[in-house]
């Protein structure tokens, strides 16, 4: 008896933390660490396995330092508690249900911070000065995320700046080169994450506003923030079949369009943001659409 409560008081904690680091996000920083070494491998016809991992490790720590972080800085606003949650926004509820102290998610955010720096920091050892620069963007850009940069309208842009380092970072730890594949992808692994971003903050628009928080689509506007995600779209679209066409990607990165359908039926139903299940939809779609078109694109590195 006491042994079951036991496993179901570990097997609750666990749901918990589970739900605080949002483990269905954390695939974005999985996709972007993935083609920087299926690039590496397309290249060299090598991976070493060691640093692949610990890269995975770093990243992933540093990603879900940003996702509590920002969870508690929202809390403090106001703006978890004045915005409907659904299964892609409005946070992971865990603070304002009470479930969570909001102190021990700002520690567990600052641990999962040091833990990727002192991974980064390994890597700053070995691997030298570009290793060193990506770093120190990320620990900066991290810990002023959800304060600064998202109040600047720039949360888009630093996570477009992300997805990109994450790829340039990941390919230069097995290569110890910068090559313009890997430039390439990684501009295009951003506008993906970017993408993403900027579709989930619609649900928020109006705490966001009300917080004083300026976020891009505070900014230009629903409206316009519609055209805009239709753009990247359409940019990500353009820069794999023109990566391919002129060799800059393989060929067989073509097979990473089987995603648009996503990407239209995500359009289609944002289009209509006023209605809260087709908002759902669209981030449904949009999040598909993201990391099966990054999946597939690493998958055409290796075929």
């Amino acid at each position: 008896m006491i042994f079951y409560e036991s496993f179901q008081k570990i097997k609750k904690t666990v749901f918990l933390w589970s739900r605080a680091i949002r483990i269905k996000f954390l695939l974005a920083s999985v996709v972007a660490v993935t083609n920087g070494i299926a690039i590496s491998y397309w290249k060299t016809s090598y991976v070493d396995f060691g640093y692949a991992l610990l890269t995975f490790f770093g990243i992933l720590c540093l990603h879900i330092s940003v996702d509590l972080l920002n969870d508690y800085s929202d809390f403090k606003r106001g703006i978890d508690t004045n915005t409907k949650r659904t299964k892609y926004s409005g946070g992971t509820g865990v603070i304002p249900e009470n479930l969570i102290d909001s102190r021990l998610i700002y520690c567990a955010g600052i641990i999962f911070l040091i833990m990727g720096g002192l991974t980064g920091f390994y890597f700053v050892t070995t691997k030298g000065i570009i290793i060193l620069i990506l770093l120190i963007f990320a620990i900066i850009s991290i810990y002023f995320y959800s304060t600064n940069i998202v109040n600047a309208g720039l949360g888009e842009l630093f996570v477009a700046i992300k997805g990109c380092m994450i790829v340039l970072g990941s390919y230069y730890i097995q290569s110890d080169t910068i090559e313009l594949t890997s430039v390439y992808v990684g501009v295009i692994i951003g506008l993906l994450s970017a993408l993403v971003l900027l579709v989930t903050s619609f649900p928020d628009y109006e705490a966001d506003k009300k917080s004083g928080r300026r976020t891009l689509i505070i900014v230009i506007g629903k409206e316009n923030s519609v055209k805009l995600f239709i753009i990247i779209i359409g940019l990500t679209c353009a820069m794999i079949i023109g990566g391919s066409i002129f060799k800059v990607l393989p060929i067989f990165s073509t097979i990473s369009l089987l995603s648009i359908p996503f990407a239209i039926k995500a359009v289609h139903k944002l289009s209509r943001f006023n209605n809260s299940d087709e908002l759902v939809s669209s981030m449904a779609n949009s999040i598909i659409y993201s990391r099966v078109c990054g999946i597939l694109l690493a998958i055409s590195f290796i075929i």
